[in-house]
């Protein structure tokens, strides 16, 4: 189908662009649509992936049946087989009553399964039965049911490396990728970057009577197609609201705005960085969220380290003469790109400073485990943000069930 055909499906679901990947997604949605073969999107997180699933829904022969969207990385991994396939009564603690859950109530129509590679092992051999033979076990029953939904996935991890490490079943992958889809990033689609911010200036402006929408100078314009846009869109339309909300003395927005809006066309290389947050599907991996992790607090100890030939080196040119020690403030703090933020330095008064002095104690002691460095970090993160869980995993750049299985872990269930 070419792009002229597809601009009404674009104009119901409020797609915008022209990119070639993009034309080549919806394309291949509308094609499997009357089917009832699975299929499976990928594409980064922000980058819209769940309209697919609703346009193959409602261009289908279900669509006047039920269609429910479930995101598996926030059901506790403790119900989501409760959530998925329902319960009896008395199934377990809290079981009042019975529960039809999600396969049950969709029969007959369509199940989006956001963020599936985030599924418990166990739950994926059920899900495999259900794909296989359209069959179901309650939790806390015996009775096999029946049940015709279709299912359509989605995730933003490379589930090739999740199937490498363990932690995704590669017979579900084969089922469930019958029809594979892919979304393009953001940062792919050139001159849609343009289109959706225009889009999102009109509609914020229109939203709270602005006598005029902001715009890109055309030096603006080139910054914006060169940034890489980790957030994808999610990210462009939140920076455009920002701008249009705050920007008063002009609504022309040029390089210099949005540098301040931390947007340029850099690369991780220049920015001398650990960038968590360009982190892309096709490079991330389980065993990545850990080495993350790794990666932090190597950059603690560097600066540590650092600190420490600062003050082991400090020596005086004379029994009279005024030394300059280090002021190392009583906390260091990880800023949310992973900077490690130093102290500076200032005129103290005259000492002898060794690695008995204090100020050696406090900093040069860090040799704490792994682990004990990993759940220092999530309890940071955790106070931070007043123990809101999807921010504090957000900042790690961890998933919600990675944060809720390693609070777990560290006993941090009352943070």
């Amino acid at each position: 189908m070419d792009a002229q055909n597809l601009q009404p499906i674009k104009l119901r679901y409020g797609i915008v662009g022209n990119c070639e990947a993009l034309n080549h997604a919806l394309d291949t949605a509308l094609q499997v649509a009357q089917t009832d073969l699975s299929v499976f999107i990928t594409g980064e997180s922000g980058v819209g992936k769940e309209v697919i699933p609703r346009l193959i829904h409602d261009n289908s022969q279900r669509r006047s049946r039920k269609y429910f969207a479930i995101n598996c990385g926030s059901i506790p991994e403790g119900t989501i087989d409760s959530e998925l396939f329902g319960h009896e009564k008395g199934a377990f603690t809290g079981a009042i009553g019975e529960h039809e859950g999600y396969f049950g109530a969709a029969d007959g129509g369509t199940l989006f399964l956001d963020e599936v590679g985030e599924l418990p092992m166990s739950t994926q051999a059920r899900l495999l039965r259900v794909l296989e033979s359209g069959e179901y076990i309650r939790v806390g029953s015996s009775e096999v049911r029946k049940t015709n939904v279709r299912i359509v996935a989605a995730t933003n991890v490379n589930i090739q490396n999740a199937i490498r490490d363990g932690h995704f079943r590669e017979d579900l992958f084969y089922r469930l990728n019958t029809i594979p889809i892919k979304m393009p990033a953001l940062r792919h689609r050139g001159d849609d970057i343009l289109l959706l911010f225009k889009k999102f200036a009109m509609e914020i402006a229109a939203k709270y009577s602005m006598p005029e929408r902001i715009t890109l100078s055309p030096e603006a314009e080139e910054v914006m197609k060169r940034y890489k846009w980790p957030g994808n869109i999610r990210q462009l339309k939140n920076v455009t609201e920002q701008m249009s909300i705050l920007l008063r003395d002009t609504r022309v927005v040029t390089p210099a705005i949005l540098a301040d809006y931390e947007i340029w066309p850099t690369t991780d290389e220049q920015s001398g960085l650990v960038r968590l947050n360009h982190r892309t599907a096709d490079d991330h991996s389980y065993a990545q969220e850990r080495e993350m992790l790794f990666q932090m607090i190597n950059a603690l100890h560097r600066e540590i380290n650092e600190l420490r030939q600062h003050i082991t080196t400090a020596q005086p040119d004379d029994n009279n003469a005024t030394e300059h020690i280090v002021n190392i403030p009583s906390q260091m703090t990880i800023t949310p790109a992973v900077h490690v933020q130093r102290p500076a330095e200032a005129v103290s008064t005259p000492a002898e400073v060794n690695d008995n002095t204090p100020y050696a104690e406090e900093y040069v002691e860090e040799t704490l485990s792994i682990d004990e460095q990993e759940k220092r970090l999530i309890i940071k993160a955790l106070e931070k943000h007043r123990g809101r869980r999807k921010k504090a995993a957000d900042e790690l750049h961890i998933s919600e069930r990675t944060l809720y299985r390693k609070i777990k872990e560290y006993g941090l269930e009352e943070l």
